[in-house]
């Protein structure tokens, strides 16, 4: 069985070394791009639960009306209170007949539940942040070991050696850190609104639940 030997360890070392700065940027940009990529899918879904309410509360006789172009996550939270004001008040029987027609129709498609990959995979985002420190301290600790494990007899060699590799892979660890602080600030901005988007899947399910109970109740003893 062929065995590594000393200097393909130490050309390997001195690869890994030398791709760990380009590596760490190359996936630093990919993880950029899958903030911008959240940030598309939160906003599909909250227009796509905007409409949905404002569809479900467009025959109310009082409702909200908010400006054009008002932020999604405010005229959902106006949608809400309106499907509120109507459950609140059981004087307006057919504003709630309205309500439990089209609650049935929203509750087929049930878009509103649909939460559970977006949330997977801003976590994965949010996590990995913290690796691009490790990745660039991992490149330093990678071009020391190629010095150590270069076999020059003479003690000064390796020394030199290693800080020579110490000095071209300190690359790694700068971009690891700027990755990281890059990231950290993408993500101070994102996190409020995804933190408002599942915010408003929580008051929607909530407010589903309770219009699907007490208009079933209603309608049972109608019927």
């Amino acid at each position: 069985m062929p065995f590594i030997t000393s200097e393909t360890s130490t050309l390997l070392l001195n690869r890994l070394s030398g791709l760990a700065a380009p590596i760490i940027a190359i996936v630093a940009v990919l993880h950029l791009l899958a903030f911008f990529w959240l940030m598309g899918w939160a906003r599909r879904d909250l227009r796509r639960m905007a409409a949905d309410f404002d569809q479900f509360t467009r025959e109310l006789k009082y409702r909200s009306i908010l400006e054009r172009g008002s932020n999604l996550s405010d005229q959902i939270d106006a949608f809400l209170a309106d499907i509120k004001d109507v459950l609140d008040d059981p004087s307006k029987s057919a504003e709630r007949q309205n309500l439990w027609q089209r609650m049935k129709i929203l509750d087929e498609e049930r878009r509103y539940l649909q939460s559970q990959s977006f949330e997977t995979w801003y976590t994965v985002c949010r996590t990995m942040i913290e690796a691009y420190p490790l990745a660039g301290v991992l490149g330093t600790v990678l071009a020391i070991g190629a010095g150590l494990q270069s076999g020059q007899s003479n003690a000064q060699q390796t020394i030199a050696d290693i800080v020579r590799n110490f000095g071209d892979s300190i690359w790694s660890t700068f971009i690891g850190l700027f990755s990281a602080m890059v990231l950290m600030f993408v993500n101070s901005i994102v996190e409020t609104k995804f933190r408002r988007l599942t915010e408003n899947r929580l008051h929607v399910r909530e407010t589903v639940a309770r219009t699907k109970r007490e208009l079933s109740i209603a309608a049972g003893a109608r019927e």
